[in-house]
């Protein structure tokens, strides 16, 4: 008797545990499925606030929320085959990458490199070609401090303590490029990349590794392919102080990409996916070539280096229409947008004609030029719809082209359009709320509209597309605009004003024009001394 009472207690008090273990997932994580994605990192774990979810735009925020949305959506946007399987970076993390204010409102991915592998955080930018780590060096970043009083590491690379790592040699036939050149000291080939913005370069030798990428599947397989990287001895500009601190991946054309080697070698298709969520997730797929339903609009190439620029043939600001043919590249590694004349006039005086707020001049000046005020009680504002048409004649409406920034007693929002003196820039807001493909075999690139959630077929956005004035839910840090021009405010704070800084198109929009070339020309003498360093 006293067995069976045994028995039955232990009995009941498991069936209680399972109600109140699956009762806790659910308050937690608003769901009462089965978690059938990964579990929460270590680094997750560390930086979550158990009392809710950090600050939004944070690096604390995103790492939290990647993880959440597993449990209310799948993660696979896109189909594999066996000849063509999709991969993404091997981890926790996956396919997650995560759009952060501190960070110069730039996209991040955790990748792993090496052996023993290692993690980094680093930039996504497919307007330069190169994937580079911080390595070997004294005055790199060492970790980064978090909203909630956290410090998270940053790794090193450094090819003497990985033994799949080896540098290039000088006899390679990668180290003729203007770029690369031998240092005798180090018997490798340097190389010098140089940035628009801010004197920016990053300068170190080329290095042969292993990049731990994954299947897009649960549990990935992974998939262990061999690269080329930089090994960053010496970064400047905003490589130290703001944005791609702990390395960037350059995902263009230039045989040295990733995307490039990975086709290259067999091992995926040439293309790859990013999708860029309201809320600041994305998505990054390599070998993706998209969807049948897809627009699509072919690339501009460029015979001296080519590069994800396209044709716009007209743009509409509400009613106003405009005929006007100029060309921009598609570059993820620039915030917002830069448009120069006559196409930047276009849209801001369009845009400036149809707002009914009040202009708003920040004290302290900031990159855009039109800005308004918000009064005490508005939750919303209107916007004119932005449609680009591209040759072709498919159509990409802008669903961001907004900003909202604090101001002394409340708020303001901002077109997020900064004149340009020389190239055309279509930056990560213009890329919000699609799904794009950059096909490097077909030539073109494609999108479609994307929350970057459903793995179901239909990756449409639920916008309304009338004209209600009904308000759309709150996004992270950009205003969520939608087709029927109803814009809502963001709940907390939005992060502080960009500043009077250029954000850092890629090495590979900077040699988009003459005038920028001249611009990478000087800088480039100014940081010369450095491989004079590297090959005494």
């Amino acid at each position: 008797m006293g067995f069976k009472n045994s028995v039955f207690v232990s009995c009941l008090m498991l069936v209680v545990f399972a109600c109140w273990f699956n009762a806790k997932r659910g308050e937690a994580f608003g769901t009462f499925g089965f978690d059938i994605h990964h579990r929460y990192s270590d680094t997750v774990k560390e930086f979550l606030n158990l009392d809710g979810l950090p600050e939004k735009g944070t690096v604390d925020y995103y790492t939290a929320m990647a993880h959440r949305d597993h449990l209310l959506n799948g993660r696979r946007l896109a189909t594999a085959t066996a000849a063509n399987p999709l991969l993404t970076f091997f981890g926790d993390a996956g396919n997650e990458t995560y759009r952060i204010s501190s960070l110069g409102f730039l996209h991040y991915a955790f990748v792993t490199v090496g052996t023993p592998p290692l993690e980094y955080l680093v930039a996504l930018d497919t307007g330069s070609d190169l994937f580079w780590l911080p390595c070997d060096c004294t005055s790199c970043l060492r970790s980064l401090n978090t909203t909630s009083g956290k410090s998270m590491k940053l790794n090193i690379y450094s090819p003497s303590t990985s033994t799949s790592g080896a540098p290039v040699p000088c006899n390679s036939t990668i180290c003729v490029e203007p770029q690369r050149r031998c240092s005798v000291r180090l018997n490798a080939c340097a190389y010098q990349e140089v940035y628009l913005s801010s004197n920016t370069s990053s300068t170190g030798i080329l290095v042969d590794d292993v990049l731990h990428l994954g299947t897009d599947t649960d549990p990935q397989d992974p998939v262990d392919a061999p690269i080329t990287l930089g090994c960053g001895i010496i970064q400047t500009g905003d490589f130290v102080t703001g944005a791609a601190i702990n390395g960037l991946f350059g995902l263009g054309m230039d045989s040295v990409s990733v995307p490039s080697i990975l086709a290259s070698k067999g091992i995926t298709a040439n293309s790859f996916s990013m999708c860029f969520s309201r809320d600041g997730l994305g998505r990054i797929e390599f070998g993706d070539k998209g969807s049948a339903d897809q627009q699509v609009t072919p690339f501009n190439l460029r015979q001296l280096h080519p590069s994800y620029n396209v044709t716009v043939t007209q743009i509409a600001v509400g009613t106003n229409v405009t005929d006007i043919e100029f060309s921009a590249l598609f570059d993820t590694g620039t915030s917002f947008a830069y448009l120069n004349d006559p196409a930047y006039s276009v849209i801001v005086q369009g845009f400036d004609s149809q707002i009914i707020e009040p202009h708003y001049v920040h004290p302290r000046g900031i990159i855009f030029d039109y800005c308004y005020s918000l009064n005490a009680t508005q939750t919303s504002y209107s916007i004119p719809r932005l449609n680009l048409t591209m040759k072709g004649g498919s159509h990409y409406y802008v669903f961001a082209p907004t900003i909202v920034i604090p101001r002394e007693g409340g708020f303001a929002y901002c077109l997020a359009i900064v004149k340009s003196e020389d190239i055309n820039i279509i930056g990560q807001n213009f890329m919000t709320g699609y799904r794009l493909v950059f096909d490097r075999e077909e030539m073109v690139l494609g999108w479609k509209e994307s929350n970057c959630y459903d793995s179901i077929p239909s990756n449409t956005v639920p916008v309304n597309k009338g004209n209600s004035t009904e308000s759309p839910p709150p996004s992270i840090f950009d205003p969520e605009a939608t087709s029927g021009n109803r814009t809502s405010i963001p709940v907390s704070p939005p992060p502080p004003p960009p500043q009077l800084f250029r954000p850092f198109p890629g090495s590979g929009a900077a040699r988009s024009s003459s005038m920028t070339s001249g611009l990478a020309a000087v800088v480039l003498a100014v940081f010369f001394h450095h491989f004079i360093i590297l090959s005494s």
